[in-house]
């Protein structure tokens, strides 16, 4: 009898063996033999054909998205969102068309899911070059833009679910233009993920024509129908802003990051990476102000932690302090209260910078 083995390429058996040899000394070999003791697990498991070719599709979808974005790792993007029915004369096309535009010439990346309407408006504005398309595969023929067409920074993933992880995950900023059912959903799941912590804190933009009332219907039904019935907290409204003005969109997304990086966990500890020194006294008074969201000690300024030595943020300084993993809402205006204390500095002038 033939085995699986004796089928496998020769060149495979030998790409694997050098791989598991070579394991102790790459940088992330730990990780990597979880992934391969997984794979090993579950083809010793029942299984149907689909489960495998869900699980090959999936990895397809995702070597996809990290090889697209990673020459472009150091640039902030903004994801715009919104219908796909929009005309070009619409005045929320233009208006998507002119932030698009602003992003490029401040150099930051738009994202967008490569089709029509406010997704063009976007990929117009900004240009190829300062642009990435996250197409979808459907069943029935699903061509982009043409401003993305064969373009190599567009990306077309089998599943909609792996598309919007690599939304979430790249995007620096989210911007929500007037859309229907998939709008909607792409608005309320980004909420939900940076409401959870299953996202990072980021600027959410919701962005109407000058007279339009679009968002602030919305904003209607959520405090109406969900905060006051207690279905949100009082705080998650401040997960999102609400502007029929570029240059109030604008300066949400780049005071955000005018003094505030990035975060991360190290343990128990949230990890709050700062471009600049906070001035005197501002611990203090984010110590008195937000000791809500402390869920013990407080907050204190530190260095680079051990844990975190060979971090391309190394240098920078850093909140630590231990997160309730409850109030996100105020971990939002805890950050943009963190971006009105700090000291000048060269690197606030390019937030489009990471």
């Amino acid at each position: 009898m033939v085995t699986s083995a004796e089928k496998m390429p020769t060149h495979l058996q030998e790409k694997i063996s050098e791989v598991v040899t070579q394991l102790p000394s790459m940088e992330h070999g730990a990780v990597i033999q979880q992934i391969l003791e997984t794979l090993v697990r579950m083809i010793g498991r029942e299984a149907d054909r689909l489960d495998w070719k869900i699980l090959n599709n999936t990895l397809q979808d995702m070597e996809l998205g990290f090889q697209g974005f990673y020459p472009h790792r150091h640039t902030r993007k903004i994801a715009i969102f919104g219908s796909a029915r929009t005309s070009g004369d619409h005045p929320d096309y233009q208006l998507a068309k002119s932030f698009a535009q602003r992003a490029a010439k401040q150099g930051f990346m738009v994202m967008t899911g490569a089709g029509p309407g406010i997704m063009e408006a976007g990929n117009e504005g900004a240009g190829a070059d300062h642009s990435f398309g996250l197409n979808i595969q459907l069943p029935f023929e699903q061509g982009s833009n043409p401003i993305m067409e064969n373009d190599p920074k567009l990306l077309t993933f089998k599943y909609f679910f792996t598309r919007k992880l690599f939304f979430l995950r790249e995007c620096d900023a989210l911007t929500v233009f007037p859309g229907g059912f998939g709008t909607q959903d792409e608005a309320f799941e980004s909420l939900t993920l940076v409401q959870t912590g299953k996202a990072e804190p980021m600027p959410i933009v919701l962005i109407d024509h000058p007279g339009g009332n679009y968002w602030q219907g919305w904003d209607t039904y959520v405090r109406d129908h969900l905060l006051a019935n207690g279905l949100i907290s009082s705080d998650d409204p401040s997960l999102y802003v609400m502007t029929d003005n570029i240059d109030d969109a604008w300066a949400e997304i780049t005071n955000y990051y005018r003094v505030f990086h990035s975060i991360r966990y190290v343990g128990d500890r949230l990890v709050i990476r700062l471009k600049s020194c906070l001035r005197a006294g501002a611990l203090d008074e984010l110590n008195q102000s937000f000791g809500d969201i402390v869920e013990a000690g407080k907050m204190e300024m530190t260095e680079t932690l051990p844990e975190e030595q060979g971090d391309e943020t190394a240098g920078f300084p850093r909140i630590v302090f231990r997160f309730n993993h409850r109030n996100f809402g105020r971990l939002q205006q805890f950050i943009r209260q963190i971006n009105s204390l700090g000291e000048p500095c060269e690197a606030t002038e390019h937030p489009e910078h990471k």
